[in-house]
């Protein structure tokens, strides 16, 4: 586990205490892991040919949830079961020779082959996909190997259909991986979506993608620069700031019907940042009405906006707290830019970091305890990397460590992953991963990605 860096904050929050990693990373991703084998399922007929991306499917989506420990496939037995019925449990034991302890007599594959060593798993996912007509049916099965029988042992048992294609092969495995992550408690991202800021077509648009990287779609068509997206948290409406009109501004879509929504921005020169509250029902944003870029709240449409901040600095990236009642944001009130919290009304307003660096960037966890920022705390200006915050605490840890510059980190649905945008491989680019850090992913390849959200 990293080291966790001790946090000096500011005046009125003294001294932070050093609190171990394991602390605040335990409140996402919990403590004892399942260990889960999972073995290659095969296809018979039509569907074999789709089973390497079914079992690469299913395989990463478990792996890459952080809720198991994947068991080793190399430590495997040779018999490996499909369905139900190839589990054979073993006969009595014979009498055994004098001093040698009596032996239960093996019939084929029972669940102590998983749950001894050398797999020592806990569950196991076996099944097997055939085809029906014009489409692809998977039977799938989870089992506690720790049970002493069948019966006992199963968690799930259900057909999955799919066209008989590669894609259909993804679509089960992700329906089957998705049942499994939620009967260990845990949130599916199956049907959530990516939005991140893409200049691969010239300009800079709002763009879409799936969890793992697939169907890359553009979103906006505005020929202009697009930039600081936001999604309401019930997924229907999705806000950025845009050059279209010349000066930057909001606009608003429907995530549902893809239509633009109406929305009045303030006559100033400048109007972005825009961050929806829980309940959709109000917009806060960042507008130079005032001469300083400040902090405005209204409705989605635009209509009765108010200021809550008043300042002589640059007030922007107003993030509501998915509880409701507190807003974080990054304001430069004390020099550099740093990461603040106050009230809805603007009171009570109280920096979170140190003063130390930048801080930028901040995104709420579901819970409303955490928060994921970008920090140049002990790097030159302008090298980022990924912190979290307990927010109650003050207490804090770095997720990337100086590979190249990471921003912009956003907490998924599930909240146990991060998106965020790193230029680690040269152009910067849209990555995931866990939030403690592992499982890091590429997940966009062309032109410049910045700016992602991750929405339900």
């Amino acid at each position: 586990m990293k080291r966790t860096i001790p946090c000096i904050l500011g005046a009125a929050a003294g001294l932070a205490a050093l609190l171990p990693a394991q602390d605040i990373i335990e409140k996402v991703v919990g403590g004892t892991r399942p260990v889960l084998a999972v073995p290659d399922f095969r296809g018979a007929g039509e569907a074999a040919p789709h089973m390497s991306v079914f079992n690469a499917t299913l395989y990463a989506d478990l792996d890459n949830s952080g809720l198991f420990k994947m068991a080793a496939k190399s430590m495997f037995p040779l018999e490996v079961p499909q369905r139900p019925e190839d589990f054979r449990p073993p006969l009595a034991p014979l009498t055994a020779k004098k001093g040698a302890a009596a032996q239960p007599v093996r019939q084929g594959p029972w669940l102590t082959d998983w749950s001894q060593p050398p797999v020592g798993a806990s569950h196991l996912a076996f099944g097997y996909a055939a085809t029906q007509g014009d489409q692809l049916v998977l039977s799938g099965w989870l089992y506690d190997v720790s049970q002493p029988n069948v019966s006992s042992a199963q968690l799930i048992g259900k057909r999955y259909l799919g066209p008989v294609s590669a894609a259909g092969a993804k679509t089960v495995a992700h329906e089957f991986a998705a049942d499994i992550i939620k009967q260990f408690g845990g949130e599916t991202l199956l049907n959530s979506k990516i939005y991140f800021i893409s200049d691969r077509t010239g300009s800079k648009e709002v763009w879409s993608m799936d969890p793992d990287g697939s169907s890359q779609n553009q979103f906006t068509s505005y020929k202009s620069t697009c930039t600081t997206p936001a999604v309401s948290l019930d997924g229907t409406k999705i806000a950025f700031t845009t050059y279209a009109r010349g000066i930057p501004g909001i606009f608003i879509h429907s995530l549902e019907t893809g239509r633009r929504l109406p929305f009045v921005n303030p006559q100033a020169t400048i109007t972005y940042s825009p961050g929806f509250t829980p309940d959709g029902q109000k917009l806060l944003y960042s507008s130079s009405l005032s001469g300083y870029a400040q902090l405005y709240i209204g409705n989605p449409d635009g209509s009765q906006s108010q200021r809550i901040t008043q300042t002589r600095a640059v007030e922007t990236e107003p993030k509501v707290s998915p509880k409701g009642g507190s807003i974080v944001f990054v304001s430069g009130r004390s020099g550099t830019p740093q990461v603040y919290m106050m009230g809805m009304d603007g009171s009570s307003a109280e920096r979170l970091t140190s003063g130390e660096g930048d801080a930028t960037n901040p995104s709420w966890h579901p819970n409303g305890q955490l928060i994921a920022f970008a920090w140049s705390r002990g790097f030159e200006p302008g090298k980022f990397n990924v912190f979290l915050m307990d927010v109650a605490s003050r207490r804090y840890d770095q997720l990337t460590h100086g590979e190249g510059k990471n921003e912009n980190p956003v907490w998924a649905p599930d909240g146990r992953h991060i998106v965020f945008q790193s230029n680690r491989s040269g152009r910067s680019q849209i990555w995931t991963m866990l939030a403690d850090g592992t499982k890091v992913q590429q997940l966009t390849t062309q032109g410049s990605n910045t700016m992602p959200v991750w929405a339900k």
